[in-house]
């Protein structure tokens, strides 16, 4: 059964607490981390720290919701080595954190190819740190997801990624493929499907040539394949709403755009927990 949760990226100034009433009014199953507090590297949060983590744990846990997924804003592109490094230990710190509240994944960048460099050699670059923050983190039990993104959405450059570090996974991100270049969620999910551990849904309307986020349904992007190919791949992960309010300050905000999606799986996907029998406002 797919789980349900949406991105704190929708909400990116809110509270823990704002965000866990809201997931559990609308019947979500858990919430993927991004920001909170307008802040991305969460380790740094007061919540977060040893005096307080117990507490976290516990409100997290009392909620009746789980973290999907704890994302970072780790990418792995620069040509400079001390940048790489310094994106591998907030990983690692990111790791540790997320080991912390029972998140079953980090989520890392590759991510674009710079002017000064090509394709080949940056990817060189993210194998070189996925393989030491994978080293650096082994132990934590907490995976490595490496969204697709960027120069490294499509099937074809996120492949030779995957077969140089088999011990890192994939946040699906089938719109990124969309929008950069065409590629449908068939072409870009199936040739990946086993590496799949977390997938991203929104949907993305072009205006005056700039994709920008609409309310899901109302765009271009081709959700309902979206779902034959989850159906398809016997896909039972997390599913997670990303509205990406952060960036498009002025699209609405999160307390319709949360809701919305969540009436909306309801109403056109079948295979999904929130169309199980629950009481609204009490989590999975």
């Amino acid at each position: 059964m797919i789980k349900v949760s949406f991105s704190t990226l929708a909400c990116p100034s809110w509270t823990l607490s704002q965000v866990l009433a809201i997931a559990q009014r609308e019947a979500y199953d858990g919430v993927e981390l991004r920001f909170l507090r307008g802040e991305d590297s969460l380790w740094k949060l007061s919540e977060f720290q040893k005096s307080q983590i117990a507490d976290t744990r516990r409100t997290i846990a009392d909620s009746g919701l789980r973290i999907s997924c704890l994302d970072t804003s780790c990418r792995f592109d620069s040509p400079r080595l001390a940048d790489r490094q310094a994106w591998v230990s907030e990983g690692v710190r990111m790791a540790e954190l997320a080991q912390e509240i029972g998140a079953p994944g980090i989520r890392v960048f590759g991510d674009r190819v710079p002017p000064e460099s090509d394709r080949e050699m940056t990817r060189a670059w993210i194998v070189d740190s996925l393989h030491c923050l994978a080293r650096q983190t082994d132990k934590s039990g907490v995976e490595i997801w490496l969204e697709t993104h960027g120069d490294f959405c499509c099937a074809a450059d996120v492949q030779p990624v995957l077969a140089a570090c088999p011990e890192i996974a994939l946040v699906w991100d089938p719109v990124s493929a969309f929008v950069e270049a065409g590629e449908k969620p068939e072409q870009n999910g199936l040739p990946l499907h086993s590496a799949i551990r977390h997938v991203h849904i929104k949907d993305v309307r072009n205006v005056n040539s700039r994709w920008i986020p609409v309310l899901t349904g109302a765009g271009e992007f081709p959700l309902n394949d979206l779902g034959r190919v989850l159906s398809e791949i016997g896909y039972c992960g997390w599913l997670s709403f990303e509205w990406e309010k952060k960036w498009h300050p002025l699209i609405e905000e999160p307390e319709i755009a949360i809701p919305h999606f969540a009436q909306w799986l309801r109403s056109n996907w079948q295979t999904h927990s929130l169309n199980q029998a629950r009481t609204p406002g009490v989590g999975a």
